[in-house]
């Protein structure tokens, strides 16, 4: 089977057949063609866990799949920080694909947190594109590396439930290549998925399944994927214009409806044998790789990667607050447990990744497990099933708390308040929660709340508890891993991978979230999460990257290798951090990127580096970074392609993106000069800001501008009024002022020339 020649079996497919191969046999398999021996794979939802369909179960697989270790999902894996650990769950999916004869794992999602809303934001890594391609891309490494195809997905502009199949997302040039396509380009150019999924939504008034330009003018000739573009369970719109625009196979199978419209297309010319070919050769050698890298009779072992499971949760757990010490706790006296989230734990989202977990911790279980011979209460508190209060519910628990040394209330998000096919409209949490932990901190100073929740809630009570651990949607093992922070033998290490703001209102999308009908426009722009908030100074419940831990970290020095660079080299930063406290810790080291000044608009800073460095009580470790022509770059439409201004940036260090402990500064040269028809409106302003005509223009106006000339007052007022009008003055007025005289048409061309002599 190795060596095969995927044309030479192209060449003997009948126009059919390539048709034909191109769809799925059925909701979950691909299409054999048995007399050219071309087998079926097959392929199953994610990404944190394998949900393959027993023999015997729906044709959705949507209530009887196979047991299958659950890991934390995306939004709590991306707050561990942690390249290695998340390849290791890689790994360890993997394994279990291959024990289970499955050929492609769907997922990793990659698609940016526009708005703490959307449905499916427990799925995806972060708000920030750096931080989601660099998790997304050791994600697919770890599960590519047991022979196991990913399908990264849902390529692109797909960040709401609401209408998400019929949706247009309307989004400008610069903010869909610097924040949503960036998120999936690191991960494509890095670690080469086998499949991309296309997403269900128009891009711009085109179908995602149709889109040439996302399809094959970027994915493929820019990026350079090698893989198959797959779509989305019954994203296909027009499936010849599919084709025509790279999307290789249609999931599920449309009955062979779909394969006859492919064959007419070719038949009548509207679509090229050619472009038929290529997709059928693209599918062809990805189904052959999966093939030859089948492990018949593998096995995995669950109880290890249970422990991983506990491990990665652990890593990703966020502690948000922690007020006089109130964690960790003492395996001691007498702690009450509040909560049924306590006894039914919510570990993961809801969907088409839902997981049937090879088996389940529960807190209330494993905090008792962990204390020993210390008295644990219980108390319900609440009831899932609804949100009223529970008057007998609450009383029970003011009892068990008022007698405890601490209390630990069990709280967050049901699964019917987010999950895939549609979005939240708050950000509250159920009133009988909420209630729950105002009354409990009337009786009991030590309260901690432990949240389960796949995006941010608010938090009206944050004030009156004294600690609050952020457990995410963390999978099977989460109650073992929240016992192990709660008490210490574990040190919390997370940081969010996105802002808690303080109320729904803040967020940027918030006007334009999620559209009017089938259109949703992007109006924030680039100011997604932290850029905005940052730049509009606005306090924020946790700001992104934020996290604490049981020990204190010191940022001592930083250093760059250089003062100045061109473009097209790169710059080393060497960091040096300290653990100044009394427990082994992480911590997650953060760098943001600033130019200092720019003639676009830019975020205030932007994350560009990340390293999670693991430390004893004294020990100061070196972190380093390389930064390359993208830390410092933005998108340029007029040349569409990225471009460094020549400047100054500042290199900034810290523990969350509002909290910058070093700074220093490089200058960046670029190498790419903008073409620049300079006209008789160009401004003046502009020409003095371009080193290519500054000193000519500066020369002229000395001479023979008495704006120039006044501007050049020793009066210090007069002069900088004088500035002002000349930077807004267009060229045609030199002449107009000038009682000499001049060429106009000379001098525009005289310019001209000095911007193409120089670029």
């Amino acid at each position: 089977m190795k060596t095969r020649d995927v044309r030479e079996l192209v060449r003997q497919m009948t126009l059919e057949e390539k048709a034909s191969l191109l769809s799925g046999r059925d909701f979950w398999t691909t299409k054999p063609i048995e007399r050219l021996g071309i087998p079926s794979i097959m392929m199953t939802d994610g990404p944190h866990g394998l949900r393959k369909q027993r023999a015997d179960a729906d044709n959705l697989g949507l209530f009887d799949s196979v047991p299958a270790t659950c890991f934390p999902t995306a939004a709590a894996l991306a707050s561990s920080w942690d390249r290695d650990l998340i390849r290791q769950v890689g790994e360890a999916l993997g394994e279990e694909c291959q024990a289970e004869d499955l050929a492609i794992l769907l997922g990793p999602g990659a698609n940016i947190k526009r708005s703490p809303l959307c449905g499916r934001n427990f799925e995806y890594f972060s708000e920030d594109p750096y931080l989601s391609s660099e998790m997304a891309a050791n994600h697919i490494l770890g599960v590519q590396s047991q022979g196991v195809g990913t399908s990264l997905k849902h390529y692109a502009a797909n960040n709401q439930e609401h209408r998400r199949m019929s949706v247009d997302a309307v989004v400008d040039e610069r903010t869909l290549r610097e924040i949503y396509l960036a998120s999936f380009e690191g991960a494509v150019r890095q670690a080469q998925p086998w499949t991309v999924m296309c997403s269900y939504n128009k891009v711009n008034g085109t179908y995602a399944s149709e889109h040439p330009e996302l399809l094959t003018t970027i994915l493929k000739e820019e990026w350079g994927h090698e893989g198959f573009v797959v779509s989305d369970w019954g994203a296909v719109n027009d499936r010849a214009a599919g084709v025509a625009a790279g999307l290789e196979l249609e999931m599920p199978g449309s009955g062979g409806i779909n394969d006859k419209k492919v064959v007419e297309a070719v038949r009548s010319g509207a679509l090229p044998e050619a472009a038929l070919d290529a997709a059928v050769e693209r599918l062809l050698a990805i189904i052959l790789r999966a093939a030859d890298s089948r492990k018949p009779g593998a096995t995995y072992d669950a109880d290890a990667h249970h422990r991983l499971a506990r491990k990665a949760a652990g890593e990703s757990m966020v502690l948000l607050r922690n007020e006089d010490g109130a964690l960790p706790l003492a395996k001691s006296g007498r702690i009450a447990v509040i909560g049924e989230l306590a006894v039914k734990p919510r570990y993961q989202g809801g969907g088409s990744s839902h997981v049937n977990p090879t088996r389940l911790d529960h807190p209330l279980e494993e905090i008792r497990r962990s204390v020993g011979d210390a008295e644990v209460v219980y108390a319900q508190g609440y009831a899932l099933a609804r949100d009223a209060a529970d008057d007998g519910l609450v009383e029970e628990a003011l009892q068990a708390a008022a007698s405890a040394d601490a209390a630990v209330i069990f709280a967050g998000l049901p699964e019917s308040w987010e999950s895939e096919g549609f979005d939240r409209t708050h950000l509250r949490m159920p009133d009988n929660q909420q209630r729950l932990i105002e009354a409990v901190t009337g009786v009991q100073k030590r309260v901690i709340v432990v949240l389960a929740n796949g995006s941010p809630v608010e938090m009206p009570w944050l004030d009156s508890v004294k600690a609050v651990l952020e457990a995410y949607l963390g999978g099977q093992a989460m109650g073992g891993a929240v016992a192990d922070v709660l008490f210490g033998d574990v040190n919390p290490s997370g940081k969010l991978a996105e802002t808690f703001p303080k109320k729904l209102s803040d967020n940027p999308s918030h006007l334009n979230f999620p559209g009017e009908g089938d259109r949703v426009e992007y109006r924030e722009g680039l100011f997604v999460g932290y850029r905005y908030y940052d730049a509009k100074e606005m306090e924020v419940l946790f700001p992104f990257g934020h996290g604490l831990s049981y020990t204190t970290f010191a940022y001592e020095k930083i250093e760059i290798d250089r003062e100045r660079m061109k473009d097209d080299e790169t710059a080393e930063v060497r960091v040096t951090i300290a653990n100044t406290g009394q427990r082994a810790g992480k911590e997650v080291v953060q760098l943001y990127v600033r130019d200092r000044e720019s003639t676009v608009i830019r975020p205030v800073k932007e994350l560009k580096g990340f390293a999670k460095v693991e430390l004893q009580p004294g020990e100061r470790k070196t972190v380093t970074f390389r930064l390359d022509k993208r830390a410092f770059a933005y998108w340029e439409p007029k040349i569409h392609d990225w471009r460094v201004e020549s400047g100054e940036f500042d290199i900034l260090v810290g523990a969350s993106s509002r909290d910058i402990r070093l700074e220093a500064t490089l200058y960046v040269e670029s190498t790419v000069s903008l073409s620049w028809e300079i006209h008789r409106n160009t401004l003046i302003g502009d020409l003095l800001a371009d080193e290519r005509t500054a000193p000519f223009v500066k020369e002229l106006l000395q001479k023979h501008s008495p704006f120039g000339q006044a501007a050049q007052s020793q009066n210090e007022e007069v002069a900088a009024m004088f500035q002002a009008f000349l930077k807004y003055m267009p060229l045609r007025n030199i002449v107009r002022f000038n009682p000499d005289g001049s060429d106009l048409d000379k001098l525009i061309a005289e310019l001209n020339r000095r911007v193409s002599a120089a670029s």
